[in-house]
């Protein structure tokens, strides 16, 4: 396990400590949890961001009707007074 020094804002590194008490956990742990979680959700993001680019520039675009389909399921038109 590897082990560094973040420098953080003395108000985020207070919160974190009042997050550790709260978790009876130490101030170390809940920031290896915060990087973990933030590491896996941006691999994720980038992950789809960059399967989304081979999509498009391989031409594979949704049609306009099909945009239609999926906005409709979402949108209500609107009443009529």
């Amino acid at each position: 396990m590897s082990a560094f020094t973040v420098r953080v804002p003395d108000e985020i590194a207070e919160r974190l400590d009042r997050l550790a008490d709260k978790h009876d956990r130490s101030r170390s742990y809940m920031a290896a949890r915060a990087i973990e979680d933030f590491v896996a959700r941006e691999e994720w993001q980038l992950a789809e961001i960059e399967a989304g680019l081979v999509e498009a520039r391989s031409g594979q675009f949704a049609s306009a009707s099909e945009i239609a389909q999926v906005i409709a399921r979402y949108v209500q038109p609107a009443r009529e007074s």
